[in-house]
């Protein structure tokens, strides 16, 4: 009877599996599309400074389960197929695409991540297993196949893998806590009109502010950094991540397009700024609000054991709690 009910529920659960896997495929595919709008070639390869579908597979992964990997297989494949025809390289960068997040989702399991993001462990364990450890995987798979056909220069390894890595690892670290965020979020009836106002008025520094350190020529990227803090301090995760998020789109566009602050370098020169930014605005942002999360459900589980201790002591002595104190002599 147990497998008859195993069986039963696998098959009913068979057409959803499915249905989510082409979601995710067909979410990758859009997500690759807007990831290449502002590709650069480093040796001859093309790669993104900041690749959107690394994120948002790690996200389905650890949402939906391991399931989800056709999906990552199937949108990669599509990506390659309007790009080039499919070949060893092809193969080695659908493996490295799918294997990255499929092992960054098993670590953050057994490290006992929690999607809520609400403590600062799961900040650490986000970057440094799912974005800095795991994208190894893509990189390396991605590259190495490429020489291993010919289509890159030995020579130009290290530099293709430094790049497919560093966007790979962005995806991670500015998708992947925007769609987290995004799952907790309140609904709009539950904040209040201030609050509103707030996040209005923070958009709008924000977008205003990265237009201007992006513009001019003069080194003030550090300018978008108090307005992340304001985010993370106030709103937390669903507060900041889109602010990391309007900031790296602007950051990107300068850095490719080499004007701005970016203006006058050379293209290692760029990229080297653009990561630098792109990661220190994105820690800065998942890691306070971890923070701030933690410090905010420890005052609320402490508050709440006041309570019930008051409610204790009512119960116990009527009257007691509404006594003066210090109680007088």
């Amino acid at each position: 009877m147990a497998d008859v009910v195993g069986t039963g529920d696998i098959r009913r659960a068979a057409p959803a599996v499915l249905l989510g896997n082409l979601v995710l495929a067909a979410v990758y595919y859009g997500a690759a599309k807007v990831g290449l709008l502002e590709q650069v070639v480093v040796a001859g390869a093309v790669v993104s400074p900041l690749w959107p579908p690394t994120g948002i597979a790690l996200s389905f992964l650890l949402l939906l389960g391991l399931r989800m990997w056709p999906g990552i297989a199937l949108g990669t494949l599509l990506v390659i197929s309007t790009l080039t025809r499919l070949d060893l390289a092809g193969i080695g960068v659908i493996a490295g695409n799918t294997l990255a997040p499929v092992c960054a989702c098993v670590m953050l399991r057994r490290a006992g991540f929690r999607p809520e993001l609400d403590r600062l462990r799961d900040g650490v364990a986000l970057v440094a297993l799912g974005a800095f450890a795991a994208m190894v995987i893509s990189a390396t798979l991605g590259s190495g196949t490429q020489v291993l056909t010919g289509a890159l220069p030995a020579a130009d390894f290290w530099r293709t893998w430094a790049s497919w890595w560093a966007g790979d690892a962005m995806g991670v670290l500015v998708v992947t806590p925007l769609l987290l965020a995004l799952r907790t979020a309140q609904p709009p009836r539950a904040i209040p009109l201030y609050r509103w106002a707030e996040a209005a008025a923070l958009l709008a520094a924000t977008v205003g502010m990265s237009l201007l350190v992006t513009r001019t020529t003069l080194a003030v990227l550090f300018l978008v950094f108090p307005l992340i803090v304001w985010a993370a301090l106030r709103f937390q995760l669903i507060g900041a991540a889109p602010c990391v998020l309007v900031i790296s789109v602007f950051a990107i566009s300068a850095a490719t397009g080499r004007y701005g602050p970016f203006t006058g370098h050379s293209l290692l020169e760029a990229m080297v700024n653009l990561q630098a930014l792109n990661a220190s605005a994105a820690l800065t942002a998942l890691l306070l609000s971890a923070i701030v999360t933690e410090q905010n459900a420890i005052r609320h589980r402490v508050e709440q054991a006041c309570q019930e201790l008051a409610e204790v002591v009512d119960r116990l002595a009527p009257g007691e709690r509404r006594r003066a104190w210090p109680p007088e002599g």
